[in-house]
């Protein structure tokens, strides 16, 4: 009875919501039940729950996580109300106070792109929780077929203006035996300024628990050909992951002295 509850869930998809920046206070938190009625699908509020609830989610403040990487791991910190950000390596750090992003490269080895990247990773980790920030459309979607196994979902669309790179897509599909996030598609349209029909999968199968809240522990990139998803490419682990309704002071974030502000790439 209950997997056909889901079931019957997964299949409503109202539309529309729309990433806030604005600090708001767990007092000003809207409730699971508001949630549901004013601003979410039915079948996001469900997977919010699945992974601890919207509101459990908005009373943290700030996230660390760590990416262990080969030589060195990247240190994650995000201020979730604020969205203000920063990445430390023992090389360089890179953030973004909320107004300009900067890079602190003393020895100016980082070839990548500090706008795209600062907080690409805190997006990718905080699905499905980010589907709540303003901004998005919600959209009905085809169900993703992987082994033989149909994982319902939803297609997000951003208002035009909203981030760095509004005509971006996402396309989450849902577990129908658990409620929870399964896959995520995503296409990227930064560097180009063009919609691209290129859709990239991560599969979201490996969780843990952080302060009552259902959160990666690895998400893996998968290999593709067109819509057909394949084998498994690459995985992402993240270690050391906390959350704290505690605030960093502000300085925490601000442009280090010695490192650069950072513009986005302009497209014609």
């Amino acid at each position: 009875m209950k997997r056909i509850i889901l079931l019957a869930m997964i299949l409503i998809i109202a539309s529309c919501k729309p990433t806030s920046k604005e600090e708001k206070s767990p007092e000003n938190v809207q409730t699971e039940t508001e949630v549901a009625t004013s601003k979410y699908p039915k079948v996001l509020d469900a997977v919010f729950t699945a992974h601890g609830g919207l509101k459990t989610w908005k009373a943290q403040r700030t996230l660390t996580f760590e990416m262990p990487k080969s030589e060195s791991s990247e240190t994650h910190t995000v201020d979730l109300w604020s969205r203000k950000d920063r990445v430390d390596t023992p090389k360089l750090s890179m953030g973004s106070d909320g107004n300009q992003v900067w890079l602190l490269d003393p020895d100016k080895s980082y070839e990548g792109d500090a706008v795209f990247y600062h907080n690409l990773m805190f997006y990718f980790y905080a699905m499905p929780f980010v589907l709540a920030d303003e901004g998005i459309v919600y959209h009905e979607t085809d169900d993703l077929v992987y082994e033989q196994k149909s994982y319902p979902g939803i297609r997000i669309a951003y208002n035009s203006g909203v981030g760095t790179s509004p005509k971006d897509e996402y396309f989450i599909h849902i577990d129908p035996e658990t409620g929870q996030m399964a896959w995520l598609g995503y296409t990227v349209t930064y560097r180009t300024g063009e919609i691209s029909e290129n859709v990239k999968w991560i599969r979201y199968d490996d969780w843990q628990d952080v302060e009552g809240l259902v959160l990666p522990k690895s998400i893996t990139w998968y290999n593709y050909e067109g819509p057909k998803i394949l084998d498994a490419r690459s995985t992402v682990n993240f270690e050391n992951v906390s959350l704290s309704k505690e605030a960093k002071p502000n300085d925490f974030y601000a442009k280090p002295q010695q490192s650069v502000v950072v513009e986005p790439k302009k497209y014609d």
